[in-house]
């Protein structure tokens, strides 16, 4: 069954950090942790331990900041991994195991058994050590759906809290998503986590589709980063869930426009001027059509309210304007415009964004204003 609330679950620090070519600083790391914290994300995840000693210090320095979310490392279902997870003063820790025939057989060369197996085990040593425990089924979208229950049911009988479903491949849609985790939810009472790859572009979609069958947790990164095609976006997820779920995630979304900055600069990863959500872009209009539309009455041409991101409409001129548009732009610099006037700067704007693949400047504007005023004999100040 669908749930009325989730949990983000922020992987940004961890796999986030594992895009190709990104490597956080540790004040970086804290920064960010911070920055989402204060945003209201519920829970991050911080790091993998087992990289050595210097992520565990700042695996450590993270929980000394006793932040308002809960924090989760992630490590593979060895003993190794699991004693560094237990050095680092964090209470939730993700143990991860391939459960598709293919990785079983292919990555770890064993089967089925010793996956049950290693579950129990590893759940059981975990609860040991004083850790709070989720499964993290990797390749879960490539396994055997039967198999993959008995794994949540094992996961459960051991002590274990939460399941992690990882698309590690980014090979599903949201129909089959939500197929896979209405089955889960039909078999288990654990948590249950989507953690979802964007190969297809389908990650947003995919997390969707996995809370309307039943997922209480999300794996987001800031921006999409993570491997290859990267993870489901927060900002998206945020933003999503709320307009078309009517889902409120606890997520200031205000603050998204400067954590992605944040992590646009901790990365190295400009956002894409068009990048939903917080791309410099998305709130800017040239088409006369929809200029018109939006300056008659915001609704025909907004979906939802950008002052919900702590921005503005932003209407720019060029090759697909109208001349309300210009007449508009032309009234905000104190110059009185009239139709057929309008018409003739159309002309000098569309040659203009055509030759420098920009918008004109209020300097260029002034300049097309008098050219035309000159040839019709008509140049009003208001």
């Amino acid at each position: 069954m669908p749930t009325n609330s989730v949990t983000i679950n922020d992987t940004t620090l961890r796999d986030g950090e594992q895009t190709a070519g990104v490597a956080f600083t540790p004040a970086e790391k804290v920064q960010i942790a911070q920055a989402l914290a204060a945003a209201g994300v519920g829970e991050l995840e911080v790091g993998i331990p087992a990289m050595g000693g210097e992520e565990r210090e700042v695996v450590r320095a993270i929980a000394a900041l006793k932040l308002p979310a809960r924090l989760m490392v992630w490590g593979r279902m060895c003993d190794g991994d699991l004693l560094a997870a237990s050095q680092c003063g964090v209470g939730l820790v993700n143990l991860s195991v391939p459960v598709s025939d293919i990785q079983i057989a292919g990555k770890l060369r064993r089967d089925r058994a010793w996956v049950l197996e290693t579950v129990r085990t590893f759940v059981a040593k975990a609860l040991d050590a004083g850790m709070e425990v989720g499964v993290g089924c990797e390749d879960a979208s490539r396994a055997d759906l039967e198999f993959l229950m008995k794994v949540a049911e094992t996961a459960e009988y051991a002590g274990a809290r939460r399941l992690r479903f990882a698309d590690t491949l980014g090979v599903l849609d949201p129909f089959s998503t939500f197929e896979r985790i209405r089955a889960l939810r039909d078999v288990t009472d654990l948590e249950i986590e989507i953690h979802a790859h964007d190969d297809l572009g389908l990650a947003t979609a995919n997390t969707l589709a996995a809370v309307k069958g039943g997922a209480t947790h999300l794996n987001t990164t800031v921006n999409g980063l993570g491997e290859r095609a990267g993870n489901a976006p927060l900002e998206e997820a945020v933003m999503a869930l709320r307009h078309l779920h009517d889902i409120d995630t606890g997520v200031d979304s205000r603050r998204l426009p400067a954590i992605s900055a944040l992590v646009a600069r901790a990365s190295g990863r400009p956002v894409p001027v068009n990048k939903s959500i917080v791309g410099e872009a998305v709130f800017t209009h040239e088409a006369g059509i929809h200029v018109d539309g939006l300056l008659k009455q915001r609704a025909n041409y907004q979906g939802f309210d950008p002052d919900e991101l702590g921005r503005v409409h932003r209407l720019v001129l060029g090759k697909h304007s109208g001349s309300h548009g210009v007449i508009r732009a032309y009234a905000e610099l104190g110059i009185l415009v009239g139709e057929l006037q309008a018409q003739a700067i159309l002309t000098c704007i569309r040659r203009f964004a055509v030759a420098r693949k920009r918008s004109p400047g209020n300097e260029e504007l002034r300049q097309f204003y008098w050219e035309t005023a000159s040839r019709s004999g008509a140049a009003v100040d208001m």
